[in-house]
């Protein structure tokens, strides 16, 4: 077997969980000969020139005393991996649409691409077609596989199992569920099944949210629903339906309208409180009903309908017994009924993110 190189770019907090992970793998798997020519972040890069394998057990070190510039993408980076001696798989740890958008050049080269970034797949259904068409898995037997697990629920096999069903026949009615880890542990927080969340406002859980590093530095990125549509589009598209972007359906932001403007996060915290009555009007209405409230996502094949936004959920359903900041996503369809295929469980983290990423390129080795 011909040594399979890898090139890395990203090294934030799944990057370098990958790396480690990839270190194990190939130490487990020698025959594989698994080598790594690339490690690039947006200020400096490891680049083995004769594509030698670089040291992962010492790369962060290495990575901090480099005084090389990154290769620029798409030009010089595709030329290099171009003239490896060998398969070669692209990882893209950002989260950098300009990345995703070069996608399909590197593709129709023969190199494969594994990533967690969303934005090739959930923008403008143009490049989703223009990705799928390059790649062998849309049918160009000379061009790069390309797997995207991690794009919806990190190391949870979402992606995968949908395909399945839809690969087996299997007819997908609708798809349900919370894609949020922030969104999860928030609501958990606020209303949780006791009702009893010890009087706490939702301004006042949004910060403790944040304090414990559920959101994004500022809240209002996860508060906007945007992550989740754009998961929700990957679904639908995957389904069948011709999604065209992740804001051409119902999207319910939780950012009151007078905060959208707010110059800074502390800004916007400092704001939120005097909207915890709308919240609260929403929580007690649905508690009067033996219900809870959740934020989520659904789309409908049938009547092509997509959403992201709240919902009461009875307390004893799946949805709303769903603790901390999992993930729980139900697949309504033919051969499951009634009765939904779910799938539940850590969503977000550098750990299970990165896993859900090696685990795509490992698809893509057995296939080389």
């Amino acid at each position: 077997m011909s040594t399979i190189h890898v090139a890395v770019i990203g090294v934030g907090g799944v990057g370098k969980a990958f790396i480690a992970q990839l270190a194990g793998y190939a130490a487990r798997n020698q025959s594989k000969k698994i080598s790594t020519i690339l490690i690039s972040r947006s200020s400096k890069a490891l680049i083995s020139k004769d594509y030698a394998p670089l040291n992962l057990s010492q790369w962060a070190d290495d990575l901090s005393s480099s005084e090389t510039k990154p290769l620029s993408f798409p030009d010089q980076t595709l030329s290099f991996l171009e003239s490896a001696p060998g398969p070669v798989i692209l990882v893209d740890n950002t989260s950098d649409e300009s990345l995703a958008s070069s996608y399909p050049a590197f593709l129709s080269k023969g190199i494969h691409i594994v990533t967690p970034n969303k934005k090739g797949f959930s923008s403008n259904i143009s490049l989703w077609k223009d990705i799928y068409a390059a790649s062998t898995n849309g049918g160009n037997a000379k061009a790069g596989y390309i797997f995207h697990e991690a794009t919806v629920g990190a190391g949870l096999p979402v992606l995968s199992t949908l395909k399945e069903l839809v690969e087996t026949g299997d007819k997908v009615k609708k798809i349900e569920g919370i894609f949020s880890g922030t969104m999860s542990f928030l609501f958990n927080s606020f209303a949780p099944l006791s009702g009893n969340n010890g009087g706490k406002g939702f301004a006042a859980c949004v910060k403790e949210a944040r304090d414990l590093g559920y959101t994004e530095p500022d809240p209002r990125d996860d508060l906007n629903g945007l992550d989740v549509a754009r998961k929700l589009t990957i679904l639908a598209r995957l389904s069948g339906l011709e999604v065209e972007s992740p804001t051409s359906f119902p999207i319910q932001s939780l950012i009151p309208g007078p905060l959208e403007s707010a110059k800074s996060a502390e800004e916007f915290l400092d704001g939120l409180s005097g909207f915890d009555g709308d919240m609260t009007k929403l929580k007690e209405e649905a508690e009067a009903k033996g219900s809870v409230i959740r934020y989520i996502g659904s789309l409908n094949v049938e009547t092509k309908d997509v959403k992201v936004g709240l919902e009461t959920f009875d307390k004893g359903s799946t949805i709303a017994g769903l603790q901390g900041s999992d993930n729980i996503i139900s697949f309504y369809t033919e051969r499951y009924g009634n009765n939904p295929l779910i799938i539940q469980g850590a969503g977000a983290g550098a750990d299970v993110t990165a896993m859900g990423v090696l685990g795509d390129l490992i698809k893509v080795v057995q296939r080389l």
